[in-house]
């Protein structure tokens, strides 16, 4: 658990943003029943308008998520010791407060894993690797399917023309399982918000979160206002990645969203990062273009766009430097 003295609390900013932010839960949010046969033309209007969107009727174990959901307690409540022995990340492993290598920190802990390799999890001491393997496979099979279809909504050819990136041997696909500690300490601010993850866009193609029955989660609307999402430990929340939104020239976009500290309850979030193999070319695609639609995006590997995305802080438009 992030243990921090009150003077500590002081290098985590509260939110200090011109956007406005709602007080309310998110009654908008798309909620895609999967079993549906029209899921796949909602799927598409949820992308197109928010980037975000709500599955129910995913098919994934419900054993699969509460087992994961309590072997991650489990590790989160090691002695600090203990936990350390799983990190630091080298980008892999145990995190503690730092986000990445540029000065961004939040009220979190993680552990960040290779999603095709049993080994990264096996350096975590007192972890349950099945527990992982199982959940991760389920949740990629969902984000495939989800992909495909997207893929069928938007009338393409190749149904797995989005999902193959993912299913491919090489894909560099990432885990990540965060854990939000109580903040007693918020009442200090007089109110604030204390970012526990700052606000950013992912830059793979998409996201699968799943999280307990914690607040916390809030996305940024087209108009720039925040708004929280209600949680729902038994579904699973979609966002689409900077890579889609390349891929659709803009047609889909990458939604920000931020997690904020909560005062009295953790949270505990798991999110598979579906990505491309490194070498997979990134552009947008032509029979998703209108006749005589320029492209937006210049063509980058997903290596290229990674390590520029990784050099940048949480907040930085990521895709700037790939727009024409």
């Amino acid at each position: 658990m992030v243990v921090l003295s009150k003077p500590a609390l002081e290098q985590f900013s509260p939110i200090k943003t011109c956007k406005p932010t709602s007080t309310a839960f998110f009654s908008n949010i798309p909620v895609i029943d999967l079993s549906k046969p029209d899921s796949k033309n909602k799927l598409v209007r949820a992308c197109e308008e928010f980037g975000f969107f709500k599955v129910v009727n995913h098919d994934v174990p419900l054993e699969f998520m509460n087992t994961l959901e309590s072997e991650t307690i489990k590790f989160f409540s090691l002695p600090q010791s203990e936990k350390d022995k799983a990190g630091p990340p080298d980008p892999f492993g145990y995190g503690n407060k730092r986000i990445g290598t540029n000065g961004d920190v939040g009220w979190v802990e993680y552990l960040l894993l290779r999603s095709t390799s049993t080994n990264a999890f096996k350096k975590i001491p007192n972890f349950c690797c099945s527990a992982v393997d199982d959940y991760v496979s389920a949740v990629k099979k969902l984000g495939c399917g989800v992909l495909e279809l997207l893929a069928e909504g938007l009338k393409m050819k190749e149904k797995n023309v989005f999902s193959k990136l993912l299913m491919d041997e090489e894909s560099d696909s990432v885990f990540r399982l965060n854990h939000y500690p109580p903040c007693p300490e918020l009442q200090a601010l007089s109110g604030r918000d204390l970012i526990g993850f700052g606000e950013h866009t992912d830059p793979q193609v998409i996201s699968v979160l799943r999280s307990n029955n914690a607040t916390g989660l809030q996305i940024s609307l087209k108009d720039g206002t925040w708004v929280s999402v209600p949680p729902d430990q038994n579904s699973f929340f979609i966002f689409v990645g900077d890579s889609m939104q390349v891929m659709t020239n803009g047609k889909f976009r990458s939604v920000r969203h931020r997690v904020l500290a909560n005062s009295r309850k953790s949270r505990l979030s798991m999110i598979y990062f579906g990505a491309p193999p490194v070498r997979a070319r990134i552009a947008p695609i032509a029979s998703l273009m209108k006749e005589g639609e320029e492209s937006l995006y210049k063509e980058f590997t997903w290596c290229e766009y990674k390590k520029s995305a990784y050099m940048s802080r949480l907040a930085d438009n990521r895709l700037g430097h790939f727009q024409k």
